[in-house]
């Protein structure tokens, strides 16, 4: 090596700074002493077979009282500690460690939490919650007395019985006590019959057990938001869920983030818990911030009203354009619900740093599915045309066309059979028709009438399906009358009737001649029909089951349809779909 004369400054190797892990939760407005303390934390350990030592409860509650926040930490099975985490003074902060989790109806997730309640008191519907949703071995709040451990409230959850909560909570023992309490014997003592119902419980997860909700405000009445109530309970049975439970909320408004409000979600989620519901159903249209949230709380699937009257008419759908119509209207709902990186992370939209080839994974979503919408919506107007032409087939016969419109599971089906003999399917649930059928209605004097039976209404339509099925509802705004069939047994057959002549509204299709047929007017008191007869020009009672009133029915439509088209024809080469 040649010598220059000069001293070389000898190379420095960095030194390797051990990490220490990081404390989560509010830490706003704690000292740095405070937080340090914390971090000293995860340097300790929980001999095996203990549940917890007075040390670690002790030192727990000094800080929590200094603070007046509530402190956690998780502990695994060896010991160690994962996770120190910091609250307020009414709640408690878990992250969600991956380490050492273990998803599994029939085992605990391996580990434990301890936290602190500096103002006292026992386990709280929240303490309940994180326990269930985490399925910690054992949840322990201790309360604190003049900064040192006092009572335990322990918990831990139990195989689950119908209608029971999924916990055992047990009497307060001071810390010293708990420590007498072998942890492996413990452990052994609640995973054994979690183990052996587990088999039950695989089974039962398949079966969707819900919980509806549903909200009054200011805007509407207590009576309107309960019979919405009911007739949600009915959408999910329709959809194969068993109702598990109901809550209905008052507010002055709606939450922005919650809808029914953060406290009252967090009820929501514990007797979620309680009934084991794998399904909550709001009565009305959430946003994507709303289901994000309310998912985040409540940790089971959320779907809004609209989402359920989709998924009936996914299953409803038999012919290739229902299908085609109800994936249209899916993916127009889906659309601005994607939930991703916001656009200042995206590759195409955000700033600096941010921009580079290719697209983030949302936006290749995105693209797929507006691509897919655009080619069902060419599909969709191309059924349009079909229709179209045999609406203009009928036309040049002279033939007339009455659609038969109406509240869902009016009898619309069951008046189509019975008038036409028809085979329709009429069946005792919501939304049983979806594709439309017209069958020819011959008149005593030999002429003929084309009968088309359309797809129920319901309040609250969503309007991604009114959009979506535009070519099926030609078949009422292209008719010469509309038999507007109502349920004069339904206690809400007002409200029902409304709700449909809105619709109708909104399909400009309200200068149309209506004739009002009021079904299962052998269920109906006498008074009952009057009141509802009141309510159009043209009304008759009738019962498509017993027959009666159906001969009169028939003669007001044909004089109706004389006023509208004079010299119509017989037309019987016309064909019916």
């Amino acid at each position: 090596m040649e010598q220059t004369g000069r001293l070389e400054r000898p190379t420095v190797m960095p030194m390797e700074v051990a990490t220490i892990p990081k404390v989560h939760g509010h830490l706003q407005g704690l000292k740095a002493s405070h937080i340090h303390r914390l971090e000293l934390l995860y340097r300790r350990r929980v001999p095996d077979g203990q549940m917890m030592t007075v040390e670690l409860a002790d030192t727990l509650s000094a800080v929590s009282l200094e603070i007046q926040r509530e402190v956690a930490v998780i502990v695994n099975r060896r010991g160690q500690i994962l996770t120190v985490s910091v609250g307020d003074a009414d709640g408690l902060s878990v992250p969600r460690t991956d380490v050492g989790y273990r998803e599994s109806l029939a085992r605990l997730n391996g580990l434990r939490c301890i936290h602190t309640h500096p103002r006292g008191g026992g386990l709280s519907r929240a303490d309940l919650i994180t326990l269930a949703k985490n399925r910690f071995d054992f949840l322990a709040a201790i309360e604190v007395e003049d900064g040192r451990a006092g009572n335990v409230y322990l918990a831990h959850l139990i195989p689950p019985v119908p209608n029971a909560p999924s916990w055992r909570v047990h009497d307060p023992l001071p810390v010293r006590q708990w420590l007498q309490t072998n942890f492996d014997e413990f452990l052994a003592d609640v995973e054994g019959p979690l183990a052996r119902s587990a088999g039950t419980m695989v089974s039962n997860t398949k079966a969707e057990r819900a919980f509806i909700v549903g909200l009054v405000t200011a805007d509407g009445t207590l009576a309107e938001a309960e019979d919405s109530l009911k007739e949600l309970a009915l959408l999910a049975d329709t959809a194969g869920a068993t109702i598990v439970g109901d809550v209905l909320q008052r507010r002055e408004k709606p939450d922005a983030s919650t809808l029914i409000g953060s406290g009252k979600a967090l009820e929501l989620a514990l007797a979620v818990q309680e009934k084991q519901a794998n399904l909550v159903v709001f009565d009305g249209e959430l946003s994507p911030i709303q289901a994000r949230q309310l998912e985040s709380i409540l940790d089971v699937r959320v779907l809004d009203r609209t989402q359920l009257i989709l998924d009936i008419f996914a299953q409803r759908a038999q012919s290739k354009e229902g299908k085609l119509q109800v994936e249209l209207a899916q993916l127009h709902y889906l659309l601005p619900r994607l939930v991703g990186r916001t656009k200042g992370f995206s590759r195409l939209g955000g700033g600096i740093g941010t921009r580079g080839p290719g697209e983030t994974k949302l936006e290749v979503d995105r693209r797929r599915i507006r691509t897919r919408i655009s080619q069902l919506e060419r599909e969709v107007a191309q059924l349009q045309v079909h229709r179209r032409h045999q609406r203009r087939s009928r036309a040049k016969s002279g033939i007339a066309v009455a659609a038969l419109i109406g509240y869902t599971n009016a009898g619309k089906s069951s008046l189509l059979n019975a008038l036409t003999k028809a085979n329709a399917l009429a069946e005792n649930k919501l939304f049983a028709t979806l594709d439309p059928r017209t069958r020819r209605l011959t008149l005593a004097n030999g002429r003929t009438v084309l009968i088309t039976d359309t797809v129920g209404f319901i309040r609250k339509l969503p309007t991604e399906l009114v959009a979506a099925f535009r070519a099926t509802l030609e078949e009422v705004t292209e008719s010469d009358v509309l038999l507007h069939v109502a349920d004069a047994s339904d206690p809400a057959a007002e409200e029902h009737v409304a709700a449909v002549e809105d619709i109708v509204f909104e399909l400009d299709a309200y200068r149309k001649p209506v004739v009002t047929v009021l079904n299962k007017a052998d269920l109906a008191s006498p008074l009952t029909l009057a009141k509802l007869r009141n309510l159009s020009e043209r009304s008759i009672a009738v019962s498509a089951v017993t027959g009666k009133g159906l001969d009169e029915m028939v003669g007001l439509l044909r004089r109706v349809v004389d006023e509208v088209r004079p010299g119509w024809t017989a037309g019987y080469a016309v064909p019916c779909f």
